[in-house]
């Protein structure tokens, strides 16, 4: 692959890959459930600290191995080839497409409420829009990345204009952040609270190593793509600290119900009337760039599992016109159109968010048993360690232990898909340098 992509586009497709409906949403979940100014503030900038721990352990990761796909090159390294198959058996099968399906649906019902649409138009559409996002990205990396800047671009100037009028027009009530730090009465106990404010956060934040995917296509990324982690995250952490304290000035806590709701009446406060048609129209925006992102990275990792000789080989094969692994993404986008069409997808992904959050946290432990083999330090070692990986597994340990508690039939069920992949990696045929990797599994 080329090298075409610079600081801005990937830092871009961080950004778009984050910033999504969530922006919207998820406030409106962290003040319901901590009840305190003080407390949405502390959580917020906690996960962010400890997203940009993580973001620089897959920095190092990726200045080792400069080459796409991601978590399955780094999982491959460290662990071994069939935990490497695993996750990109759980990627392919349902994340990804999962969470494209998603995207796509949530923009097709944005777009129905400006221009209301039977249930069977809503599904073409959310179709064509991934079709339409698969089809930029096969045109090349760059025509990509240039979209995806060019939406993220839009979508950070819109929220910078919310926040900037909401405050700046007097609209809201200083008030409403008082009492800033105590709790309101029937906020749950604040070992629950945390518990969920803090799931809430590290969600909204998700998505943040799929960059990392596109390494073999950034311009020295030994440089760039730490640069371009740990930037994106401080970009969303300020959106989200930014969103959450204007819906805060703009609406009284004591009116927090849905997510939905909270969004539409600061949309109403700050815009009047036309409040939900604005703000629709920023969602819009925000969902668009990181359908786009999402359609940009993942397939790297089939890319890469073609390579490996763990997939179809043509899968691990470029366009031979545009230079991108058409292929992957083609298959990526049918996948996401099956899950539109069955409208099944929040069920099924919901039942693997501790699986792929649990596979981020192997991403990360793997740095320790990279740096314990000879050879030569990669050109960007990650700052603060062991501190930096330790207080990511940490906290990602908590979190998955919440979600497990929370949701044991679809942890476990998630759990259990996965490894219905063990025999198949056994019968996929390797390539020599995969096999020779073997050495290294656990």
């Amino acid at each position: 692959m080329e090298r075409r992509l610079g600081l801005l586009a990937a830092t871009s497709v961080v950004v778009g890959q984050v910033v999504a409906v969530g922006i919207f949403l998820t406030p409106a979940t962290m003040a319901r459930t901590l009840g305190s100014p003080l407390l949405v503030l502390l959580v917020w900038l906690l996960i962010g600290a400890t997203a940009i721990a993580g973001a620089l352990v897959y920095g190092e990761l990726a200045a080792r191995y400069p080459e796409a796909g991601g978590g399955y090159v780094y999982l491959r390294e460290a662990w071994g080839p069939r935990v490497a198959f695993l996750y990109g058996w759980q990627c392919l099968l349902v994340m990804d497409p999962g969470i494209a399906a998603a995207l796509a649906a949530g923009l097709a019902a944005y777009v129905s409420y400006l221009v209301p649409m039977a249930a069977g138009t809503s599904k073409a559409l959310a179709i064509a829009v991934i079709a339409a996002a698969a089809a930029v990205n096969i045109l090349g990396t760059r025509v990509g990345a240039r979209v995806v800047e060019a939406l993220t671009g839009v979508k950070l100037v819109a929220l910078g204009a919310i926040v900037l009028g909401g405050f700046a027009l007097g609209r809201g009530d200083w008030g409403h952040f008082l009492p800033f730090a105590s709790t309101r009465a029937g906020t749950p106990a604040l070992p629950e609270a945390l518990a969920g404010g803090l799931l809430a956060a590290f969600f909204a934040f998700g998505g943040w190593w799929e960059a990392t995917k596109l390494a073999g296509e950034v311009r020295d990324p030994a440089r760039t793509v730490p640069r371009a982690l740990v930037l994106g995250i401080a970009i969303v952490t300020v959106a989200y600290v930014a969103t959450s304290a204007v819906f805060l000035y703009l609406v009284p806590l004591e009116r927090v119900t849905t997510g939905e709701a909270f969004a539409a009446q600061a949309g109403e406060a700050l815009f009047g009337e036309v409040g939900g048609t604005v703000f629709t129209l920023i969602v819009l925006v925000s969902v668009a760039g990181s359908l786009l992102a999402t359609l940009m990275g993942p397939p790297r990792v089939y890319y890469a599992m073609g390579r490996d000789g763990v997939f179809p080989s043509a899968v691990g094969e470029l366009s031979p016109r545009f230079g991108t692994p058409a292929r992957a993404i083609a298959i990526q986008a049918g996948l996401a159109s099956l899950l539109v069409a069955l409208g099944t997808f929040d069920q099924i992904v919901g039942y693997f968010v501790f699986v792929a959050v649990a596979f981020v946290g192997l991403t990360v432990a793997g740095v320790f048993r990279l740096r314990g083999r000879p050879g030569a330090a990669p050109a960007y070692i990650a700052p603060w360690y062991p501190a930096a990986p330790l207080v990511f597994l940490i906290l990602l340990t908590t979190l998955l232990l919440v979600v497990a508690v929370g949701n044991p039939r679809q942890s476990l069920g998630g759990v259990l898909v996965v490894a219905l992949g063990l025999p198949v990696a056994a019968l996929v045929p390797r390539r020599h340098r995969l096999e020779a990797a073997e050495g290294t599994s656990i």
